[in-house]
């Protein structure tokens, strides 16, 4: 009820050519702009928005709808966070090629910061390069990142993989098959 009136008002109030003044936390999608295409958000080296913290956010500006001023800011420019990958300068593609060219000397586990297994790998010749076999993959599957858990850095259009995992709270729709 509470929010049915709150949209009306602002429909109002942008019929008539006023602004309508708002706790900008509370707007809903479609009545803001996040993040704000006329300020550069993106870092051009890890191809996620600036400033982005080991929490996996990162605080951006936003633009609220024509007609709706924020009560923090008194404009229509807040700040909010988004999601993004915290990356701490590991390559995708420097830490594939260390695997399948020298990862049985352990050189990519040594990148990645695993001194202790790249030791090994180094001792033993990458398990007779059946270690390096399955180290080429995990890395080619993205299972094994950076020692710090921080995301590679890759392009923004690059070989992603977006691990979709299933927990306790997770339905699964019956199909029409199951007994």
């Amino acid at each position: 009820m509470r929010r049915t009136a709150l949209v009306l008002c602002l429909g109002l109030s942008l019929a008539l050519g006023e602004d309508y003044e708002v706790d900008c936390g509370t707007l809903r999608m479609g009545q803001y702009l996040c993040p704000d295409p006329a300020i550069d958000h993106i870092d051009p080296q890890t191809q996620q928005p600036r400033n982005c913290t080991p929490e996996n956010k990162a605080l951006v500006h936003c633009r609220a709808a024509p007609g709706i001023l924020c009560r923090e800011t008194n404009s229509s420019i807040f700040m909010r966070d988004i999601p993004c990958e915290w990356t701490n300068g590991y390559s995708f593609e420097t830490a594939l090629l260390l695997s399948v060219f020298l990862g049985m000397f352990g050189a990519d586990r040594f990148y990645l910061g695993y001194p202790a297994l790249g030791l090994l790998k180094l001792s033993t010749l990458g398990f007779l390069f059946l270690g390096q076999l399955v180290d080429v993959l995990l890395i080619a599957t993205q299972a094994v990142g950076p020692a710090d858990g921080s995301a590679y850095v890759m392009p923004y259009f690059g070989p992603k993989v977006i691990s979709i995992r299933v927990d306790n709270s997770t339905f699964k729709l019956p199909q029409e098959d199951w007994p």
